[in-house]
């Protein structure tokens, strides 16, 4: 008697769970997401912030970048940002400074979207381009260097800013620049917050490409200056920004991808991200733990403050402080102090009163502090 063989059933949930979404039934609040002609293009649209990253961006881009991972029509994924100013720089700083300072617990939480994110486009298993449409700062660059390739507009920079604002940048800079650019290169960039001007990052291997964007007159000019490119941003002179050249060469690198063999493609993706994956998840974990301790940090509180307040960060007072034996690791002291008056217990050492009751503090000399 024969036996009947075991039909396997997929539920309509398991279909709905691995069935690509068509774009337009997304709805995204930070991120335009469109298909077409098996290329998925993921824009950063949030250019009032020069197109930074919130806490929903990054699970909008973790969603975008699964649903063209899946969707078997797409063969290639492009990451750009919306406008002519910026690709991306980074996190929105005005969230750090109004949310993280004042639960640094969640930052915790709010670095595992952020490592999410990275390792989707990491593990995607297409090849990934990104788009540079300008600015390429900070967590920005991070995710230009999760990408595969890159091409950048003439206009554009890159760079890092972490040690200015009171971060670090290892949510990818640090594992990864030095493989890219080299170790003293990747120094200067990590530790003096150097801009890298696109011509510069091509010749160092920053980017793969660079296209023509600014544009004078008929003429588009391929290294223009600093001055060049303000006044093409600003529309004086005759100066102005040209994306067409940079979705040119988009497109072109994109049709030359779509010509090579899709799983040849994403092994070969997946061999060449040895290295990055290698020096990725030996450092990740920890970074993720260090910068969320480090939010408690008085470092971190001046450097996001400062720059949401649009001054300068008082570097030099902090250093005095440490200089004085008093360092950073508490924003307000030391918990030294107890009160007499009501008996509050660990106050910050440079409190000269009860923050709890007003009373005055014997003074530490006193106490033998």
């Amino acid at each position: 008697m024969a036996r009947a063989r075991s039909k396997q059933v997929v539920s309509p949930t398991e279909r709905d769970v691995l069935a690509p979404i068509a774009s337009e039934a997304i709805d995204f609040r930070d991120l335009i997401y469109k298909k077409h002609e098996g290329v998925a293009e993921i824009t950063i649209n949030r250019p009032q912030v020069y197109n930074a990253y919130a806490t929903s961006t990054l699970r909008e881009l973790s969603r975008a970048v699964e649903d063209a991972s899946f969707d078997d029509a797409v063969g290639v994924i492009v990451l750009t940002g919306a406008g002519t100013r910026a690709f991306c720089t980074g996190g929105d700083v005005s969230e750090y400074a109004d949310r993280y300072t004042q639960r640094p617990r969640d930052y915790w939480k709010y670095m595992g979207l952020f490592q999410g994110a990275v390792e989707a486009l990491l593990r995607c298993g297409k090849p990934t381009i990104a788009r540079l449409n300008g600015m390429t700062v900070g967590g920005g660059n991070e995710l230009h260097l999760a990408c595969d390739l890159s091409v950048a507009a003439s206009h554009a920079y890159l760079g890092q800013v972490g040690v200015g604002v009171g971060s670090v940048a290892c949510g990818g800079a640090t594992q990864w620049l030095p493989l890219v650019v080299g170790d003293r290169r990747a120094r200067s960039m990590l530790f003096l917050n150097e801009r890298i001007p696109a011509r510069k990052a091509l010749d160092w291997g920053l980017v793969n490409l660079v296209a023509p964007t600014v544009r004078h007159g008929p003429d588009l000019l391929d290294h223009p200056s600093a001055e060049e490119v303000n006044l093409a941003q600003k529309g004086l002179k005759g100066y102005e920004i040209d994306l067409t050249p940079l979705d040119s060469a988009v497109a072109e690198l994109s049709q030359r991808l779509l010509g090579m063999f899709p799983e040849c493609l994403r092994y070969t993706k997946q061999q060449v991200n040895f290295w990055k994956e290698l020096s990725w998840h030996s450092t990740i974990g920890h970074g993720r733990e260090w910068l969320s301790l480090h939010f408690t940090n008085r470092e971190t509180h001046e450097g996001m403050k400062a720059f949401v307040d649009k001054r300068r960060p008082d570097v030099a007072g902090l250093r005095r402080r440490l200089a004085e034996g008093k360092g950073g690791e508490y924003l307000f002291g030391r918990p030294q102090r107890n009160c007499p008056s009501c008996g509050a217990r660990g106050l910050p050492d440079d409190f000269d009163f009860c923050g709890r009751c007003g009373a005055p503090l014997p003074s530490l000399s006193a106490l033998g502090g």
